[in-house]
């Protein structure tokens, strides 16, 4: 048996970039920025940033496209997907992506404008409807 399951919350580095293809299928891809803060043997307070490429599908594509921004704070469910191309030079390159399955919202409306409940935005799926009132119409947890 083998797992291949990624959990990611961190912040949003540049706006989401997304290409309709054939079929109305969407796809966007945006950077994601995880921290972690410790403190080194010297005493030092050190920040250390990892970036994420991140690849949303159809729903979830739309979902970025229309809510997230730089900046937005973001929950993410995934794996993890290595893929190979050619660059242009001819040799090949190796890329790392985060493929998500589902996302959440986190903090505050992208423009900084707070919402009448801070709360966070349901957890939306790639296997759910692609309308965001879908997910959260009734209120209820399931």
């Amino acid at each position: 048996m083998s797992v291949n399951k990624v959990i990611l919350v961190g912040n949003v580095g540049k706006d989401p970039e997304v290409k309709h293809l054939e079929s109305n299928v969407s796809v966007a891809n945006f950077t994601l920025a995880t921290s972690e803060n410790y403190t080194n043997k010297s005493g030092d307070k050190v920040t250390s940033t990892e970036w994420h490429n991140i690849v949303c599908w159809r729903g979830l594509a739309t979902i970025a496209e229309n809510y997230i921004r730089k900046g937005s704070q973001v929950y993410i469910e995934g794996k993890i997907r290595t893929r190979t191309y050619d660059a242009p030079d001819g040799t090949k390159r190796y890329a790392t992506e985060i493929l998500a399955d589902s996302l959440q919202l986190l903090g505050k409306k992208p423009d900084g404008q707070a919402t009448e409940e801070q709360k966070p935005m349901e957890l939306l799926s790639d296997s759910e409807p692609s309308s965001l009132n879908a997910a959260t119409d009734d209120g209820l947890p399931f």
